[in-house]
């Protein structure tokens, strides 16, 4: 991947941004690294965590109408993982101690996941056809939510407006 090496310096810029990161990765939303500087940890293990947590997120996002995923926020007892869509094809996923100011980490990851979009993007709109690792879903702008290829379990009960409109029909 020809963005690797600058997606690299933006997540070591990020870094150095963020003293308290103790570790960051790219990853497309299929569960493939990109790049990562997570020393310690299993950066293909957390890419592939990252995109099952993605499916989950995404589902409860829609079904409680609260639109497109924009980040997931898990705070463990020892730091938080925290996961920023970047582009309309990757995710940003970052490590970070338990002292973390959390609201210098969204708007730290917000950035850095909007310029790592913005190089995946790029360079994904730059392959000829056919040539891609991984399938790309519809282009959306960078501030679009993550889209996973995920189904909708199917109904078992009717919606509280099915049931009035049912009700009117009888």
């Amino acid at each position: 991947m020809a963005a690797e090496p600058d997606i690299l310096d933006e997540l070591r810029q990020l870094r150095a941004r963020v003293p308290q990161l103790t570790g960051s990765l790219a990853a497309s939303v299929d569960g493939l690294v990109l790049a990562h500087d997570t020393p310690g940890v299993d950066p293909e293990s957390v890419a592939a965590l990252t995109a099952a947590a993605l499916g989950v997120a995404v589902r409860m996002a829609d079904a409680t109408g609260q639109g497109d995923l924009r980040e997931l926020l898990v705070r463990g007892v020892h730091g938080y993982v925290a996961t920023y869509a970047a582009g309309s094809t990757a995710v940003l996923t970052l490590l970070a101690q338990d002292r973390v100011n959390v609201g210098r980490l969204h708007l730290e990851g917000r950035r850095a996941g909007a310029r790592i979009g913005e190089l995946v993007d790029a360079e994904a709109a730059a392959r000829p056809p056919g040539r891609s690792s991984v399938k790309l879903a519809r282009p959306a702008p960078r501030t679009s939510a993550v889209r996973t290829r995920t189904t909708r379990a199917p109904r078992t009960a009717p919606t509280p407006a099915e049931n009035r409109e049912n009700t009117r029909e009888n």
